[in-house]
């Protein structure tokens, strides 16, 4: 799992990679609530990699550059 880190104690984003999708849910510990998982769609997934953000380095070692490309595209699974 990654999160996304917080500078000013805001709710964090979690990552995950679930049966195949990339998952994620808002924690948010001033409230301790956690959100459900959703799936990230490609597009968000696409943003993520254009920024180079800290989520799209750590997909690219877990899934692999061509599994993410894949899933920034929205082909399916990418198990």
């Amino acid at each position: 799992m990654q999160c996304e880190e917080s500078v000013n104690h805001a709710p964090l984003q979690e990552y995950r990679i679930h049966q195949g999708k990339v998952e994620s849910r808002v924690l948010d510990f001033g409230f301790e609530r956690r959100t459900a998982w959703r799936e990230v769609s490609p597009a968000q997934l696409s943003s993520h990699v254009k920024r180079n953000t800290n989520v799209a380095r750590w997909l690219e070692r877990n899934l692999g550059w061509r599994r993410l490309l894949r899933a920034c595209v929205g082909l399916g699974d990418y198990n």
